[in-house]
């Protein structure tokens, strides 16, 4: 069943996941999909190394979740990051070829020291359009929006002019950024909806775990806010130890998702970083689980 199928009808439950670097085991991995299945997840995404790194254990990891015997829909990311029209066409044709007719389309992020993508398209919606017109119908094509801004753009018009540049070359879902300001997060879905972006959208959630972690994901990786609740959280159990600060997480990120559930989207999508056990504590505070 295509997601977008599933969203019409419900609210969606899925994870993203990411593959070990080439000298790891893949088994902790498989184990902890086990652990997600149970959850009874609508899809799960697996990323994609820039340049195509890990490449080849993104696939392994995709075709794995699409033959879990029905249990779920994988999702493959797939980046502009150094691929050429023909590159994109063959490794699309091989994903299909393996049952995989989900993909986020992405420009990817630009590797240090590289001034470009060094492909063939340099934005998301292009890659998005090539897709179409090489494919038709046969993808369901998902886009990322920033509920924030995309750190590079130079202003709210600007980003979400993009969006509609992705949504009318052809892209059927929304997926965010993670973002923990749920009040920002209600006014750019005002903002986007008055642009004529009617995607169904899919809220990306990144559990609170460790402070360390919140703050390189929000100020050192994607320019994201850390709002005064967040912030304080953080100074209140800034020196206990990691399991109590992962408690106060975890019961801070059931309240989070709750929030965005009470925001009319389309999808809930946590970034497990591969730790499914507190995924799973997460879900179960929540009452996501057996949803079917």
């Amino acid at each position: 069943m295509k997601v977008t199928d599933i969203m019409k009808k419900r609210m969606s439950l899925s994870f993203e996941v990411f593959p070990p670097k080439m000298d790891k085991p893949v088994e902790p991995l498989y184990s902890v999909l086990e652990k997600l299945y149970s959850l009874d997840p609508d899809f799960i995404s697996c990323t994609y190394g820039a340049g195509g790194t890990n490449a080849g254990r993104h696939m392994e990891i995709c075709e794995r979740i699409q033959k879990s015997d029905n249990r779920t829909v994988a999702i493959s990311h797939f980046t502009c990051i150094g691929s050429t029209k023909e590159d994109i066409r063959r490794e699309m044709q091989a994903s299909l070829d393996l049952g995989i007719d989900h993909v986020l389309a992405l420009r990817g992020d630009i590797p240090k020291g590289w001034e470009s993508t060094r492909g063939d398209f340099h934005h998301a919606s292009e890659l998005i359009a090539y897709l179409r017109d090489v494919f038709g119908s046969r993808f369901t094509i998902a886009m990322a929006g920033a509920p924030e801004k995309h750190i590079e753009a130079r202003s709210f018009d600007e980003d979400i002019a993009h969006l509609r540049m992705k949504q009318d070359a052809g892209a059927d879902i929304l997926m965010t950024q993670l973002c923990y300001d749920t009040d920002g997060f209600a006014r750019w879905v005002e903002k986007i909806r008055a642009a004529g972006i009617t995607l169904p959208i899919d809220a990306g959630i990144m559990p609170v775990l460790s402070k360390d972690s919140v703050i390189r994901m929000c100020l050192g990786t994607n320019g994201c806010s850390i709002p005064r609740p967040l912030a304080e959280l953080i100074s209140r159990h800034y020196n206990d130890t990691p399991e109590d600060f992962r408690k106060a997480g975890i019961e801070y990120t059931i309240d989070l998702t709750y929030k965005f559930m009470n925001l009319g989207i389309s999808g809930i999508h946590f970034y497990t970083m591969n730790k499914a056990d507190a995924v799973l504590e997460i879900c179960e505070g929540c009452g996501l689980t057996h949803r079917k």
